[in-house]
């Protein structure tokens, strides 16, 4: 699966942006999806995952509520909407899928991941 991600940008807080994800190469259905970031001089962290159906998500703590993830299957896209934005969510956000029905929310739990798009959220 070769995963495209886009939308980044820089807003101020309290903001929104829309990311999406485009997958080509395999069936994008059969693949749990997932957003990661990564802040400047941190580890990737988890931020939002989705099951195959899109029927059960799984949200960090640090953006339930703010952001809100979403898939249309026919498109073979994963969107993630993020509402609030706060100078925290600031990073570079990196779709990922995962072969079957399981949702994982560990890096290691992913096979695929996009090249990333930098978010930046000013004060």
């Amino acid at each position: 699966v070769q995963l495209q991600a886009s939308g980044g940008g820089l807003v101020q807080a309290g903001g929104s942006l829309r990311l999406s994800c485009a997958a080509s190469g395999r069936t994008f259905s059969n693949y749990a999806m997932g957003w990661f970031r990564q802040a400047p001089g941190k580890e990737r962290e988890f931020v939002v995952a989705l099951s195959t159906s899109g029927d059960s998500a799984y949200y960090a703590d640090s953006v339930k509520g703010r952001f809100t993830i979403s898939r249309d299957n026919a498109l073979n896209t994963v969107y993630l909407q993020m509402n609030s934005l706060k100078p925290e969510d600031t990073a570079v956000y990196y779709c990922a899928a995962a072969p079957g029905v399981r949702v994982g929310l560990q890096n290691n739990d992913y096979v695929y991941w996009g090249q990333g798009t930098l978010v930046t959220v000013s004060s």
